[in-house]
């Protein structure tokens, strides 16, 4: 049985932040091995163990993937928690 899980960029307007949230909660559990991973709006990447530097470039391109989005470097390096990766998401699958 496969695990591919499809992504949700296909219905872009109307994802929900909470939609985000969940797949990005995902999406870290997934590349940490950690299934007790919870993350809020208010999550920072110093509140989450083993979420270095190296696993959020990792973390970055698998939202970018799941949700068909590109984020600019500047973006990725001023994010400041969760919420506002999850807000930018949510702007960039409403421009498209």
């Amino acid at each position: 049985m496969s695990d591919v899980r499809p992504t949700l960029h296909a219905a872009r307007n109307d994802v929900s932040e909470q939609e985000i949230l969940g797949a990005i909660t995902r999406i870290l559990r997934d590349l940490l091995l950690d299934d007790s991973i919870v993350l809020t709006m208010t999550t920072r990447r110093e509140e989450v163990r083993d979420w270095d530097s190296l696993a959020y470039i990792s973390f970055i391109v698998g939202v970018e993937t799941e949700f068909g989005v590109k984020f600019g470097v500047a973006e990725i390096e001023s994010f400041e928690n969760v919420g506002a990766i999850v807000r930018r998401t949510k702007a960039l699958l409403s421009a498209a």
